[in-house]
């Protein structure tokens, strides 16, 4: 019961962390950093002032979606979520190409992070409409609401290059705050009602 209470109070910290510095980072970062098109990954990209916190959040969010399906004890839950928060957390070591002028570009950490941005986005896809499976009632239905977002948000970024960091930010804000606020896992891996 106290490793739950704990682990509540670190999902808080990492989520106000997450809302705090992809917000206010914006104000100490490069020139011209737009909170509509800019991506928290250009936050934390080579060269950016004070890319070492939004990377720090990254890894903050990452281990506690890793805990917090740990903590399931179900082996599904428990393999997609150390994919998708250990993928997360690497994005924060390869980082993102740099986007302020003059800062030479390290291609292989860009690469890699790409690499491990869409792994980040298609293993929180599997989790939840593998979530949607084994649930029923409210949690089956809101796991398949966040399965359909997290493909359509990716498609609207492309879409609207334009509104790119708004929609990626509606996307971590919206899929964190399920993983480690609505979730509850079914016990022994049968569906359950949790209504």
């Amino acid at each position: 019961m106290m490793e739950i209470t704990i682990s509540k109070r670190f999902a808080k910290l990492s989520y106000a962390l997450f809302l705090l510095v992809s917000t206010g980072l914006v104000f100490f970062s490069f020139e011209g950093y737009s909170l509509l098109s800019n991506t928290t990954s250009h936050l934390g990209a080579q060269g950016s002032p004070n890319a070492w916190l939004m990377n720090l959040v990254f890894v903050c969010l990452g281990l506690m979606a890793a805990l917090t399906t740990y903590t399931t004890r179900i082996r599904f839950h428990q393999v997609m979520g150390a994919i998708f928060g250990l993928s997360l957390v690497m994005t924060a070591f390869f980082q993102h190409a740099p986007l302020v002028p003059g800062i030479p570009v390290n291609q292989l950490h860009d690469m890699w992070h790409s690499v491990f941005a869409s792994s980040t986005g298609f293993s929180f896809t599997i989790l939840a409409a593998g979530h949607a499976f084994l649930s029923q009632n409210r949690q089956r239905y809101v796991a398949l609401f966040m399965a359909v977002i997290a493909t359509v948000i990716p498609l609207g970024m492309m879409a609207f290059p334009a509104y790119m960091g708004l929609f990626q930010r509606l996307m971590f804000i919206s899929a964190f705050g399920w993983l480690f606020f609505f979730m509850k896992a079914p016990q022994q891996g049968s569906p359950v009602d949790f209504q």
